[in-house]
């Protein structure tokens, strides 16, 4: 398991999310990772905070946390 990764951009296009890290793109259907991030507003999915590590993402207007992992190997 990779403890650390480089977060460069999040960004949402309808009901997908794309994540820039290590220089790779990951789209992921939001309703095969998280279900507050599916129904929440833009401004909700826009304020987030990366782990220091950049293993997770936390969503605090929502209270979400993703690992950065889980959604790595869903791209495999």
């Amino acid at each position: 398991m990779k403890v650390s990764y480089h977060i460069s951009d999040i960004s949402f296009v309808e009901d997908k999310m794309i994540l820039s890290v290590d220089e790779s793109e990951i789209m992921v259907e939001l309703s095969t990772i998280s279900e507050k991030l599916l129904v929440a507003s833009d401004i909700e999915r826009e304020m987030y905070k990366i782990s220091p590590s950049g293993y997770g993402i936390h969503w605090p207007l929502i209270d979400e946390d993703i690992s950065v992992n889980e959604l790595v190997r869903k791209k495999e």
